[in-house]
């Protein structure tokens, strides 16, 4: 017993010696240059940790494990996108093309119905289908208001208004743009629903865009109910409108689905679709009003001119006008029958 005490003794002396001859150096590299404590000699610098990981996060103690991020060296690359790529982005894209339209239109001017108008009204659309073309585009319209108010309202509104109108101005924007989102989502399901049978590509879209689409005038482009440039708006109407809601509703309910991360990804697909759908949509709206003389009354009243339905959608228009013969004939065969019996 007392030869085994003996050895723990002799144990515990030759690590106290092994730590007093070992401390001096370990002091020594936490004193400064002053002979002062130094309690940051020996903690790696940011830059360092920023180097052995792009990724690498500090936390805080949080519940929710999605919200305890506190630094992220990626949300610094986040900034830089939100912040200069995406404005040029956004500018080369909507400038680009309003700058495209207007040259088209000194070059082209504005596509006329190379016959006159007839006088004679064909139904386009029905009272329903214009009511769900104008929910999508107004609640669209003031999305996209207020959402380039975020990327360019710093730079264009602020100077001009000031901090405080400023502040107050996109304070009500942000739940403008929440808000009106649902009247969004419900305008796209309704205009999908009632017109994705009629943008099935087929045959005749190909020998449209062969014609130039009805922009040469020496050409005839064939149409159904919708040409091919309509149905390409269409489906990327739907795929965009898909894409900003998705990530849309990712960024308006934080951290339910994913982490920090993922909402970074989810704003920049957001913000990237949301500034080409903007430009797309720019494009419709001059088709449909300033570029085509006729098209803005298929919207307005849900009639066009019958020489309008002629040279754009012919191939629609024998349609209606078959529809309508065939509607008309058993009235007019019954009328026939009715005169015999009384002659």
């Amino acid at each position: 017993m007392m030869n085994y005490l003996a050895r723990i003794r002799s144990i515990i002396i030759v690590a106290l010696t092994i730590l007093i001859v070992a401390a001096p150096p370990v002091l020594a590299q936490r004193l400064g240059p002053d002979g002062a404590p130094d309690p940051t000699a020996s903690v790696a610098s940011e830059q360092q940790l920023l180097q052995q990981s792009p990724r690498i996060e500090g936390h805080i103690a949080q519940p929710n494990e999605r919200a305890r991020v506190l630094m992220q060296p990626a949300g610094r690359q986040w900034d830089y996108f939100h912040e200069i790529i995406l404005r040029w982005l956004g500018a080369i894209a909507i400038l680009g093309m309003i700058a495209a339209l207007g040259a088209a239109y000194l070059i082209m001017g504005r596509l006329r119905i190379s016959k006159g108008r007839s006088g004679r009204k064909v139904r386009r659309f029905s009272p329903f289908e214009r009511f769900s073309h104008w929910v999508t585009a107004v609640s669209f319209v003031t999305l996209a208001l207020t959402g380039l108010n975020i990327t360019f309202g710093k730079i264009v509104l602020l100077p001009m208004i000031g901090p405080e109108a400023f502040s107050s101005l996109s304070q009500a924007a942000k739940y403008v743009h929440n808000f009106v989102s649902a009247a969004f989502v419900i305008g796209l399901v309704l205009i999908v629903a009632l017109w994705i049978k009629d943008n099935i590509l087929r045959k005749v879209d190909v020998d449209w865009v062969k014609q130039g689409g009805g922009f040469i005038k020496s050409k005839h482009a064939p149409s159904g109910r919708f040409n091919a440039g309509e149905k390409l708006v269409f489906w990327f109407a739907l795929g965009a409108g898909v894409g900003v809601i998705i990530s849309g509703y990712l960024l308006m309910f934080p951290f339910y689905v994913t982490d920090i991360a993922g909402m970074q990804i989810a704003q920049v697909v957001h913000a990237v679709i949301a500034v080409l759908f903007v430009a797309v949509i720019i494009a419709h709206i001059y088709i449909g009003t300033l570029g085509m003389e006729g098209a803005f009354e298929a919207m307005a009243t849900g009639d066009v001119d019958l020489n309008w339905a002629k040279e754009h959608h012919d191939l629609w228009l024998a349609q209606v006008l078959a529809s309508n013969e065939r509607q008309e004939q058993p009235w007019t065969t019954s009328a026939d029958q009715r005169h015999r019996s009384l002659s």
